[in-house]
C-alpha cells in the first residue's frame, strides 16, 4: 500500500518528468555525438592523419587502438562519478561530465597531425580519448537515474528509454555532419581539414546541453534517501558496497551488456571500415547506411521501452539477443552484395535487434541496485562490460577480418554469435524487474529490519 507521503512525492515528480527526460536526452545525445564522432573519424581519417602506414588496414587498426582506449577509461569514470553521484548529487555529476567531454572533443579538433609533430600527435590523441572515455563513463548512469528516479514505477521503461534514445541521436548527429562534409568536400580537403569541423562544433552543442541540464532539479528518490543518516554512514565507498551487496547483479548486467554493445559497434562503426577499406566503396554510402539505421533506432527505442513496461524487460532482451546472434550471419553477406538497398537493410535490421536489448536496459539496470549505490552499481555493470565489448569489438573484428585480400567475415559472425549466447544466458537468469519500486536498498537493510 502506498502511503500519502509517497503519493505526494510521486505526483510532484510527474509534473517535470518531460523536462527531466528532455534534459537527459539532449545531454546524452551531445556526449555520445562526441564519442561516436571519434569512432567514425577513426574509421575514415585517423589512420591516415595520425598513423600513416603502407597498409591501410594497419593504419585503421592503430586508429581503433586509440578508440579502444576510451573504453578502458569508462569504468574509472563510472566509479568516480558514481561515487560522488551517490554521495553528493546526480545533477552535478551530469554537468561536470558534459563539460569534460566537450573540452576533450574540441581539443581533438585542434590537434596537430603526425606530419606536423610526429609521434606526439597520436599521444595527444590518446590523452583526449582517455578524457572522453572518463567523461562518458560517468554520464550514462547519472542521465539514466535522473529519468528513472523522477518517473513512476509503471512507466519507467518508457521514460528511461528516452535517455537511451540519446545514444542513436548522438550517432545520428555525428553521421549527418560527416555525411554533409563528405558530400560537399573532396577527399583531399576532408582529409586535410574537413574532419576537424565536427569536433569543433561540439563546443556549441555543449553550451546548449549545459543550459538544459542546469535547469532541472535533483532526483527526488535520491534526495529522500540522502536524508537518511544511515545512508551517509554506510555508503562512504559505494563501489565497495556494490561489490559486497550486489555482486550477482553486476555480473548479470555485464553479461547482458555484452552482445548489445559488441553488435552495436559492428553494425555502426566496423561496417564503415569494412565498406571503405575492404570493399573500396564510397564513404558517403557507408555513412548514409548508419544514418538511416540510427533514425530507425531512435524512433523505436521509446516504443520498445514502453512495451517493456507491459510485457517485462526479460522477454524483449531475450528476443534481442537471439535476433542479434542470428543476424550476424546474414549481415556481411548482405554488405558484400554492394547493393545500397541491401546494405541499408543489413544495418537497419542489425541496429533494430540491438534496440530490443538497449531500450529496456536503462530501467532494467536501474532496478537492479539500491538507491544509495545505484549510480555506482549501474555504471559499473554497464561500463566495465564496455571495455571487453564495444571497446574491443572494432579491434577484434578488424583482426579477425584480416587482410583486405583475404577477409574473414564468417569469423566476425561467430564472434558476435558467442557474445549473443552469453547475453541470452545472462538475461535468462536475471529476475524480472518491471514495475518494481526504486525505493529499496540492501545496504540499509540491517537498520530497517531491526
Amino acid at each position: 500500500m502506498v502511503n500519502a507521503h509517497t503519493q505526494t512525492s510521486v505526483t510532484a515528480a510527474r509534473t517535470p518528468i518531460r523536462k527531466v527526460v528532455f534534459a537527459s536526452l539532449i545531454g546524452t545525445a551531445i556526449e555520445w555525438y562526441d564519442f561516436f564522432l571519434y569512432g567514425s573519424a577513426a574509421a575514415l581519417v585517423f589512420g591516415a592523419v595520425f598513423f600513416p602506414s603502407q597498409d591501410p588496414a594497419t593504419g585503421v587498426l592503430l586508429a581503433f587502438g586509440t578508440y579502444a582506449v576510451g573504453f578502458v577509461a569508462r569504468p574509472l569514470g563510472g566509479i568516480i562519478f558514481g561515487h560522488f553521484g551517490d554521495r553528493v548529487s546526480r545533477k552535478k555529476m551530469l554537468v561536470i561530465s558534459l563539460v569534460l567531454m566537450g573540452a576533450a572533443t574540441f581539443a581533438i579538433g585542434l590537434l596537430p597531425t603526425y606530419a606536423m609533430i610526429g609521434v606526439a600527435a597520436p599521444m595527444l590523441l590518446v590523452f583526449c580519448r582517455l578524457l572522453q572515455g572518463f567523461a562518458v563513463g560517468g554520464e550514462w548512469g547519472g542521465a539514466v537515474l535522473m529519468a528513472a528516479e523522477h518517473g513512476d514505477d509503471r512507466h519507467r521503461g518508457f521514460w528511461s528509454s528516452w535517455v537511451q534514445a540519446g545514444v542513436p541521436l548522438g550517432n545520428l548527429m555525428a553521421a549527418v555532419v560527416l555525411w554533409v562534409l563528405a558530400a560537399v568536400q573532396s577527399d583531399s580537403d576532408f582529409l586535410a581539414w574537413g574532419w576537424r569541423v565536427p569536433f569543433l562544433l561540439s563546443a556549441l552543442l555543449v553550451l546548449v546541453g549545459l543550459w538544459v541540464r542546469l535547469s532541472i532539479e535533483e532526483s527526488p528518490v535520491f534526495a529522500e534517501a540522502k536524508k537518511a543518516a544511515s545512508m551517509r554512514e554506510k555508503s562512504k565507498a559505494p563501489i565497495f558496497e556494490v561489490l559486497r551487496k550486489y555482486p550477482r547483479e553486476v555480473a548479470i548486467a555485464m553479461g547482458m551488456r555484452l552482445a548489445e554493445n559488441i553488435a552495436y559497434y559492428i553494425f555502426s562503426i566496423v561496417v564503415i571500415t569494412y565498406m571503405v577499406t575492404y570493399l573500396g566503396m564510397r564513404k558517403d554510402v557507408a555513412i548514409a547506411g548508419v544514418l538511416i539505421g540510427s533514425v530507425a533506432q531512435f524512433v523505436l527505442t521509446p516504443i520498445i521501452g514502453s512495451f517493456s513496461d507491459r510485457v517485462g524487460r526479460r522477454p524483449l532482451y531475450l528476443a534481442g539477443a537471439a535476433g542479434t546472434g542470428i543476424w550476424g550471419f546474414v549481415f556481411f553477406p548482405l554488405i558484400d552484395t554492394r547493393n545500397d538497398g541491401l546494405i541499408i537493410l543489413a544495418i537497419v535490421v542489425g541496429l533494430v535487434c540491438t534496440t530490443f536489448m538497449y531500450a529496456p536496459q536503462a530501467a532494467f539496470f536501474s532496478e537492479l541496485f539500491g538507491t544509495s549505490v545505484r549510480y555506482s552499481g549501474a555504471s559499473l555493470g554497464y561500463q566495465l562490460a564496455s571495455v571487453f565489448a564495444g571497446g574491443l569489438a572494432p579491434l577484434i573484428s578488424i583482426a579477425i577480418l584480416g587482410s583486405v585480400d583475404q577477409r574473414n567475415t564468417l569469423g566476425v559472425s561467430i564472434y558476435l554469435g558467442i557474445a549473443a549466447t552469453i547475453t541470452f544466458i545472462a538475461a535468462l537468469v536475471a529476475k524480472e524487474t518491471a514495475k518494481s519500486s526504486l525505493r529499496h536498498d540492501r545496504v540499509l537493510e540491517p537498520e530497517t529490519t531491526k
